[in-house]
């Protein structure tokens, strides 16, 4: 039987996923950064010459690599402003 402690739950549960899901993102865009600039730094240990190619290629991939937690954070949003569990459990409520 749904009713409004469910409701609570779902509020709860959403909250700490959202947390969960962005301590990920962070966590995989900084592993990201490490990754790209220890390739950066061999690239440069290998061929000195190619030091700007290599730079303006690792700072076009870092641009992407910060993308990421961005979009994840607009996910995170919008479940925890415009969730659609609750929306779809409010009406259940309602209806039964």
């Amino acid at each position: 039987m749904l009713d409004a402690s469910m409701i609570t739950q779902l509020y709860s549960y959403t909250a700490l996923i959202v947390g969960i899901i962005l301590a990920a993102a962070g966590f995989a865009s900084a592993l990201g950064w490490a990754l790209i600039c220890s390739k950066y730094l061999e690239g440069i240990a290998r061929q000195p010459e190619m030091r700007p190619q290599l730079m303006t290629q690792m700072l076009f991939t870092g641009g992407l690599m910060e993308a990421f937690p961005m979009i994840v954070l607009g996910i995170s949003m919008w479940f925890i402003f415009a969730n659609p569990f609750i929306g779809a459990a409010k009406s259940a409520l309602a209806a039964g």
